[in-house]
């Protein structure tokens, strides 16, 4: 790949001289969203098993109590706590996803920007903007590298999540443009993530260090800790190194026009987002038949679909969110697609086992991702054919501002019934009137 010169440094230069002022209505509606959602989904993650045993690691290393984890009472280092609350956020594949590229953009930007508002003094403004340019950022990295990226196993979330949570506490910092250059320089060098590690707790080692690391990158860009002039389009730089023909328009086309964040979709259920319109088609339709027998399954979807999900055979409630056989068997046999039908007892369930044997799956390049076709054959010998255009949470069917309170009330609910979740809701709406957002964090720990 030949280098291309300035292509960080204009980046760098647009998260330095874009102001409050700048961010449409629209985009500061949707960050406040993203925000809402992901102290819902870090909520869910916050006692799951790798969150408990990353706790347990780093509490044996961190000397200080600087900041917040979502919905627990412990507190320890700031990066610690990036590092926490990421991983928390995304071990259920419940957390945002972006559609043009597939990075979950929020569990890495936005634990390393609460972080930050707890060593510095934050307004909501300040965590919007820095939130909007961080995600921003990170989205533009992932369409350049898309869609090669993803299917060779890298994980993106990961890979292009530490340039978001650079360039986002690259803001808060206020750091000039060589410093953001720098920030992103430290970023590049740490990104990594393997889709191998999906449907385990391994995955939660990549989320977690693109926010520690993002937040780490930009710090240490504060100190004058230096980096190369273009880390990602130079001739050894990320986009090189990735080894796929770079989309360069995706970097640059549009910025300060366009908003990635407006391209934002929400999840009502804890799977990866590929596996939603299947499940929408297969509750619909167990809904309108609650009696019928089903003896086959014909799926036809993305050929994402089937790269990512295609796994007939799972062992865990890990691997299950990952397996679109699963998540349509479970929802086919018990009428539901929550957090309780992506354990391990789900996945051990006989009649879920046998239901996933009849499942048949089938890609066509000329289904978009959040598309699909389904035919259900029944014991009475009729084929029922259903299909969706646009999954329920994605951009073109976006879930409503009531739905993703609930989902957060929900998640509070599910750890301790009388938990009032009801001040960070109001908190979130408003903050862009907040002058300092330290607690925001902490208004998810149970009193």
């Amino acid at each position: 790949m030949l280098a291309r010169q300035s292509v960080t440094q204009n980046l760098a230069r647009f998260v330095v001289e874009t102001k409050w002022e700048d961010i449409p209505e629209r985009a500061r509606h949707e960050a406040k969203r993203a925000l809402l959602n992901f102290f819902a989904v870090a909520i869910a993650g916050c006692r799951t098993e790798p969150v408990e045993l990353a706790l347990r690691t780093l509490a044996e290393f961190s000397g200080g109590k600087q900041a917040a984890i979502i919905g627990r009472s412990e507190r320890i280092d700031a990066l610690g706590a990036a590092f926490l609350n990421a991983a928390g956020a995304n071990v259920f594949d419940y957390c945002d996803t972006h559609l043009p590229t597939v990075v979950h953009p929020t569990a890495p930007l936005a634990p390393a920007l609460l972080s930050l508002a707890e060593l510095r003094r934050v307004t909501g403004p300040d965590l919007l903007l820095a939130f909007v340019l961080g995600f921003e950022i990170e989205c533009r990295v992932g369409g350049a590298v898309s869609p090669g990226h993803y299917p060779k196993g890298w994980h993106i979330t990961s890979t292009c999540g530490v340039f978001g949570a650079a360039a986002g506490a690259a803001k808060l910092l206020g750091l000039n443009e060589s410093q953001v250059v720098w920030s992103l320089g430290n970023a590049s060098t740490q990104s990594a993530g393997l889709c191998e590690c999906l449907g385990w707790p391994a995955k939660s080692v990549s989320v977690g260090n693109a926010a520690r690391n993002g937040l780490f990158s930009a710090l240490l860009a504060e100190k004058g800790f230096s980096g190369p002039a273009e880390p990602i389009a130079g001739a050894q730089g990320f986009l090189a190194a990735m080894g796929e023909p770079p989309n360069w328009a995706a970097l640059t086309e549009g910025l300060g026009e366009s908003w990635e964040v407006n391209d934002n979709s929400l999840k009502p259920y804890p799977a990866g987002f590929v596996i939603h319109p299947l499940l929408d088609c297969a509750l619909d339709w167990r809904r309108q038949h609650p009696g019928a027998v089903v003896e086959r399954v014909a799926v036809r979807g993305n050929p994402l679909l089937l790269q990512r999900t295609d796994r007939p055979e799972v062992a865990t409630g890990r691997e299950s969110q990952v397996s679109l056989q699963h998540a349509v068997a479970a929802a086919l046999v018990l009428g539901k697609a929550g957090l309780d039908q992506f354990t391990d007892a789900c996945v051990d369930d006989p009649a879920i086992k046998d239901m996933r044997r009849r499942i048949e799956v089938a890609s066509d390049p000329a289904i978009s991702t959040i598309a699909v076709e389904m035919d259900f054959w029944t014991k009475d010998g009729k084929k029922h054919s259903v299909s969706t255009q646009a999954a329920r949470g994605s951009s073109a069917n976006p879930l409503k501002d009531s739905e993703i309170e609930q989902k957060l009330s929900d998640e509070a609910r599910s750890w301790r019934p009388t938990h009032d979740i009801k001040p960070l809701i109001d908190a979130v709406w408003a903050l862009d009137k907040s002058g300092d957002v330290s607690n925001l964090a902490a208004m998810t720990v149970p009193r």
